[in-house]
């Protein structure tokens, strides 16, 4: 874990110059109508790296994975994909090296896991070549991974937030791209389908080799999961990037957040866990009493 005070910064919103990375940004701004989110940003996401990407409300998360997907054009710079800009491929060839799960996915009504999960194989389809063994075989498998081959018959309108998470990942693996962009994957998931969300997500990177960028909000989910962290600063630009066992410090949360806390090391995974500072403390006989503003160290004792 990183020292206190020891931050890694990337500078002017730079990027490692894209080498290992087939997906990368450089002079990134980013806008909506009048409106600057992300200004003159670089990244490079390193391939085979499951990224997380976290920061402040309103800070440019979603907004940043939109651009990386194709569907938000920037007003400057430009994101690259496999060494070409990403805005020279056919749609239809983008989305057979990248997938994305938006923030909310609503399925057509009336249709089943099985049949949704289907669509993943349409970049694949040709006037000539129409349903294939093949693509019987990879839409079986990626129910199988996903843990939904025995709801292939159940209307995906009758399923938990949980199941129909797994259904949406099991269509954009059906795909088979080698990237998979996810925004905000376990919004609106209770703490256990949160965590077996991305226990698949960390599943696919491990064993699979995939290469997967995905927005979260929890930070200590973000630093359990993530091997590449790119946390952005408010207005756009990136606070620091890396191992987060090497960039999250109290001090770095702090300034991005406003968050006065304590870094400690997970006792589950040895991964950086925050821990906020309480202002207000139950005294011996369990009421509270509230301190003022609390000094933090980073390894200080519990």
């Amino acid at each position: 874990m990183a020292r206190e005070g020891q931050v890694r910064v990337t500078g002017k919103n730079s990027s490692d110059g894209g080498a290992g990375s087939r997906l990368r940004a450089e002079g990134l701004t980013l806008a909506y109508d009048d409106s600057v989110v992300v200004r003159d940003l670089g990244v490079a996401v390193p391939d085979g790296s499951f990224t997380v990407i976290v920061g402040p409300n309103a800070c440019g998360k979603s907004t940043l994975l939109k651009a990386l997907a194709r569907m938000l054009r920037p007003t400057t710079g430009a994101v690259y994909l496999d060494g070409q800009i990403i805005t020279s491929y056919r749609s239809r060839e983008v989305a057979r090296r990248l997938g994305l799960l938006p923030q909310s996915s609503i399925a057509p009504n009336g249709i089943t896991v099985g049949d949704l999960v289907a669509r993943g194989r349409y970049p694949h389809q040709k006037l000539l070549r129409q349903w294939s063994s093949e693509d019987e075989a990879v839409v079986v498998e990626a129910m199988r991974r996903t843990g939904v081959a025995d709801l292939a018959d159940r209307l995906v309108d009758e399923l938990s937030g949980g199941q129909r998470q797994r259904v949406w990942l099991a269509m954009v693996l059906a795909q088979q791209t080698p990237i998979l962009l996810l925004d905000e994957p376990t919004t609106f998931l209770d703490i256990a389908h949160q965590i077996e969300v991305l226990e698949l997500c960390a599943d696919l990177n491990a064993d699979s080799g995939h290469t997967l960028v995905a927005v979260l909000h929890d930070l200590n989910q973000a630093c359990r999961y993530a091997t590449n962290l790119i946390v952005l600063a408010p207005g756009g630009r990136i606070a620091a990037q890396g191992d987060p066992r090497e960039i999250v410090t109290a001090e770095l949360i702090a300034d991005v957040f406003g968050l006065p806390c304590r870094v400690m090391d997970d006792p589950e995974t040895g991964t950086p866990m925050i821990v906020p500072a309480a202002r207000r403390r139950p005294d011996s006989r369990g009421r509270s009493e509230d301190h003022g503003a609390v000094a933090v160290h980073e390894h200080a004792p519990l």
